[in-house]
């Protein structure tokens, strides 16, 4: 098989451009492995990062929990009555936070109804055993919200009380 002059200055010039073609596909190459470099490095720093979190995280509550009281009976009772469905979830009333969510179960008011039907002397009874000022529970008029929960009025009492 013989090739013309004209073939072999084409398959020249066809084997000098897939040469240099190939040269500029490298060089395009190395710019694409050192970005990936780049953002491999990168997350590996925000792995890291994130493991020192965790870890630190893991700590303070181990920590936490050396300090945290120990369960109590009437504690044990309260989350017994939660899993039972026995027991509201008070502290969506404005003004009664989680300690003293804790503190009305231990007091024996357990439920939003438990709440609405405080009269005003049974009001300054409770302020008085909890610790309240005097008129806190009618000033933040829990038995008005701890009715409206009752009721299944959680918009309007988000609305009303928020």
């Amino acid at each position: 098989m013989d090739f013309t002059p004209n073939q072999w200055a084409i398959l020249g010039l066809v084997l000098v451009l897939g040469w240099l073609l190939g040269l500029m596909s490298r060089s395009g190459a190395g710019k694409w492995r050192r970005a990936y470099e780049q953002e491999h490095a990168a997350r590996r720093d925000l792995e890291t990062q994130y493991e020192a979190r965790v870890q630190a995280s893991n700590q303070r509550i181990a920590e936490l929990e050396r300090y945290a009281p120990p369960i109590t009976a009437a504690t044990a009772a309260t989350i017994g009555a939660a899993a039972r469905g026995e027991r509201d979830d008070l502290s969506l009333i404005r003004g009664v936070n989680n300690d003293l969510e804790q503190r009305l179960n231990d007091a024996g008011v357990h439920s939003f109804r438990d709440v609405s039907r405080l009269e005003p002397h049974d009001q300054a009874a409770l302020e008085g055993r909890l610790g309240l000022e005097p008129g806190r529970i009618a000033m933040e008029q829990w038995p008005e919200q701890a009715d409206m929960l009752a009721h299944g009025k959680a918009e309007e009492h988000r609305r009303a009380f928020a």
